[in-house]
């Protein structure tokens, strides 16, 4: 039987996305520089829970030191442009300390966590060094899931032993998107399929070491052809509806994914580049840094062309498309909704959107708060309520780190509706 969610959570989960960025970005004039003012200003666009990276692996699993923690850009002056990695300037924090700082606004505020990892994807990326990826790396893929397991039941235990503080998770999820990462490592087909029994073995050992918390794991997207891959024993439901559509056209011109095929240097050039673009090739950063791209999942090509576009071509590039993406992106956000509300119907589990809606953007990209990225905020926070989600974010670009924080109206607007 599913672990019911504690009862203290509030009827609506309206969800902001911290991700990893809480902890890489905390130095002067970061969004995160003051935990106090962050949780306010969340507050006030109507959300009551974050989902984070705690880096659950590197504080209770990697065996380092996290007492004098180096983070910071990805070097190169890389990322400049490029969301979630526009970090400003390097810092070095104690890891645990700054675990027990967040819980404390989070309790001061009245919030809730989701407690998740993006470590096989990404958090690595923005360390001192490569320590810390190595040690995950060192890990088998078998037993990664259970790997990550042990180190969130630790990461509890020790919340719990600081003035009970984990009575502010909501549920924990093993890993962020997991089959979108290294994860999926050694196995062949469909990941969602391969992933199933290194999952349920996580799920077990999780609930050996925590029968007290609801755990589960979540999906980029929201695998329609393989639901039975999504292990039974979850506690809550958690799905990643991007649903792309018009962002696919420009993936697939410009082979953003793809490095079997030639990257169209001149027609990127032409439609999307600033003039002062260098050339991909020429486009590397110091040696030193180079393992970072090995440490994060994003192609070279992807993170390329969002650092060098000129965001208004780009913006214009999609609406010049959009049109004939439409209808096709509304019935695919509405027939994923509609699959994920029905396999937590059938396992008996709460539903939760934690990321959505659009697709990965550059930073300055502005279509998702746009008229037609807005509009599809508006239309996803319905269809949740329409099924009965527990929660959902208004959009996983709607939080401190993203220029969209400034669009408080249409978070004030869409939690509202989620909320009721």
């Amino acid at each position: 039987m599913p672990l019911p969610l504690p009862a203290r959570l509030p009827a609506r989960l309206t969800v902001s996305l911290w991700d990893f960025s809480w902890y890489v970005r905390t130095g002067p004039g970061e969004p995160f520089e003051d935990l106090d003012r962050a949780f306010a200003e969340a507050a006030d666009r109507g959300y009551n829970t974050i989902r984070i990276c705690a880096m659950p692996f590197l504080l209770f699993g990697s065996g380092l030191d996290t007492t004098h923690l180096r983070l910071g850009p990805l070097g190169g002056g890389q990322g400049r442009r490029v969301r979630w990695y526009d970090v400003r300037a390097e810092t070095v924090i104690d890891g645990r300390a700054h675990l027990l700082a967040l819980f404390g606004a989070v309790r001061r505020h009245d919030f809730h966590v989701i407690l998740s990892s993006w470590e096989y994807q990404q958090s690595p990326a923005f360390a001192g060094d490569r320590r810390w990826f190595d040690a995950l790396m060192a890990v088998e893929p078998e037993r990664r899931p259970e790997a990550l397991a042990d180190a969130l039941a630790d990461l509890i235990d020790f919340l719990a032993a600081h003035d009970g503080l984990d009575d502010r998770i909501a549920f924990t999820e093993l890993h962020n998107e997991v089959q979108a990462g290294r994860l999926t490592d050694g196995l062949a087909g469909d990941p969602v399929l391969g992933l199933r029994p290194r999952l349920e073995r996580g799920l077990a050992r999780f609930r050996a070491r925590r029968p007290d918390h609801p755990v589960t794991v979540n999906y980029a997207a929201v695998p329609v052809g393989a639901m039975r891959g999504v292990p039974r024993d979850i506690d809550v439901a958690v799905f990643h509806p991007y649903v792309h559509g018009v962002l696919d056209e420009m993936i697939d011109t410009f082979a953003l994914r793809d490095p079997t095929r030639p990257f169209p240097r001149e027609r990127a050039a032409r439609e999307l580049l600033l003039p002062s673009a260098p050339a991909l090739e020429e486009w590397t950063p110091p040696e030193r840094d180079a393992w970072r791209a090995e440490a994060t999942i994003v192609s070279r090509r992807e993170m390329y062309l969002h650092e060098w576009c000129d965001p208004a071509k780009w913006d214009a590039w999609l609406y010049d498309r959009h049109a004939g993406h439409r209808i096709a992106m509304e019935q695919r956000l509405v027939t994923w909704i509609d699959a994920a509300a029905d396999l937590a119907a059938e396992l008996g589990v709460p539903l939760l959107f934690g990321e959505g809606w659009f697709g990965y953007t550059p930073l300055h990209g502005t279509f998702e708060e746009g008229p037609v990225g807005a509009a599809l905020c508006r239309r996803a926070i319905e269809e949740s309520v329409r099924v009965g989600a527990l929660g959902a974010v208004v959009c996983s670009n709607a939080a401190p780190h993203h220029p969209m924080w400034a669009d408080v109206d249409l978070q004030r607007e869409c939690n509202a509706v989620l909320r009721g």
